[in-house]
């Protein structure tokens, strides 16, 4: 843990709000660029079924392909901005792109001119993610990473709140011109790309001293071992992570109508909202471990609620501790993964994070779709809680199980 003090700059230790400058510009940054982006997210669903005709499988492929992208991109991000020695110049670069597409919409007339534009935008986020959050944890010392990392995701929730509650209130005073909407959410995504004039530049540790590059291969992930078995242990978690989409679905299977999934997105973001920068402040006290076991605990306790429930006070319950679920992982994870990964990696081992988690979500929405529809709701989520028992239980024999621990760490160092 010591070589990982030295990637740290803090000759600026101005705070705002308790927050270093960089960790609280970077927090406007995701609160412009979210609440741009769900304000179109909001009405996409209609725009594509109602008035362009496209099938359900249509949207599901426009957002997993794109998000897939997103995801492999990441990687190849954190490693050029490892090689290059910045952060905030490959960032910028991914916000503008995504930023940049959302006038286009204004154009699009079909399937085929939406889906361009979601993947140029998703280009965006696979370029700017693992930068951001390696300049985020190179911009604080280690005992503030939890509450930065914390802060960080609720304010990028609070985007997800606001956007879709500025899109509904803005339609009748524009008289639903969407036109009109996705010209105010590139005005708000352009707060964004300002708001990054306010983020200083942390310069990347140096590589090594004979200026090598370091190559994208399992050597890579055999020189992290630690990092790698915690990628592992994400990768399992991700395979019984039930997209959030889907868990929605659930009031409705109840009884209520298409407007109570606004009305559960809300609670899942408030909830994230309110609980994320306390437990990235308890992870900072007690360790990440801790704290990612008990999120999972309480996704496991959501998807068995939801499984067997057919209360609505219990669904409203399972929302409820699937929000805490998301505060006590997402931002904590990257957390830790920040403090596993060579200090020269921290981009790179973010990108991997990222992907990781991304791809095995991917994996998990497929999964739980198929479930869902050939054997019913009660089949995803046992699914889900199985899968999340599985990566708890992995996760707990390579963190804190010290027998298990010492064995892997001695085998792969024979290596």
């Amino acid at each position: 843990m010591k070589r990982r003090l030295k990637i740290f700059n803090l000759e600026n230790n101005n705070k705002i709000f308790g927050l270093r400058r960089n960790v609280f510009f970077l927090g406007l940054v995701s609160l412009f660029n979210d609440f741009s982006n769900e304000m179109i997210q909001s009405v996409m669903p209609s725009l594509l079924f109602v008035t362009f005709g496209v099938s359900p499988l249509g949207i599901g492929l426009i957002e997993g392909v794109s998000d897939a992208l997103a995801s492999f991109l990441k990687i190849f991000s954190g490693w050029f901005s490892d090689m290059i020695g910045r952060r905030k110049i490959p960032a910028v670069v991914g916000y503008v792109l995504s930023v940049c597409t959302r006038p286009f919409f204004i154009l699009a007339s079909n399937f085929y001119h939406v889906f361009t534009i979601r993947l140029v935008d998703r280009i965006g986020k696979g370029l700017r993610d693992a930068p951001r959050d390696a300049l985020l944890a190179s911009s604080v010392a280690p005992e503030e990473l939890g509450k930065s990392f914390g802060y960080h995701r609720a304010m990028d929730a609070a985007g997800g709140v606001l956007g879709p509650l500025a899109a509904f209130l803005i339609l009748p005073v524009i008289l639903n011109d969407y036109k009109k909407l996705f010209l105010i959410a590139f005005a708000v995504g352009i707060l964004a790309v300002l708001s990054f004039f306010f983020v200083k530049e942390v310069p990347a540790m140096p590589q090594k001293p004979n200026g090598s590059l370091v190559r994208l291969d399992l050597g890579l992930l055999r020189a992290n071992w630690r990092f790698a078995l915690f990628l592992g242990a994400i990768f399992i978690f991700g395979l019984g992570t039930i997209p959030i989409t889907l868990m929605f679905l659930r009031p409705i299977g109840l009884g209520f109508g298409l407007a109570s999934i606004p009305i559960a997105y809300f609670i899942y973001n408030i909830t994230f909202v309110l609980t994320a920068i306390p437990l990235g402040r308890l992870s900072d006290k007690i360790g990440e471990r801790k704290v990612i076991a008990g999120g999972v605990v309480a996704a496991i306790a959501s998807y068995l609620v939801l499984a067997f429930s057919n209360s609505v006070a219990y669904v409203v319950l399972a929302i409820v501790c699937f929000g805490i679920y998301a505060a006590a992982t997402e931002g904590v994870k990257r957390a830790l993964a920040a403090k596993l990964v060579d200090p020269r990696l921290l981009a790179t081992g973010e990108g991997l994070l990222h992907a990781s988690a991304g791809l095995s979500s991917l994996i998990a929405g497929i999964v739980s779709g198929l479930l869902w529809s050939s054997f019913g709701h009660s089949a995803a989520f046992i699914y889900g809680a199985a899968m999340s028992i599985l990566g708890l239980i992995v996760f707990y024999l390579i963190s804190f199980n010290g027998f298990i621990k010492h064995r892997i760490e001695n085998r792969i160092s024979a290596r």
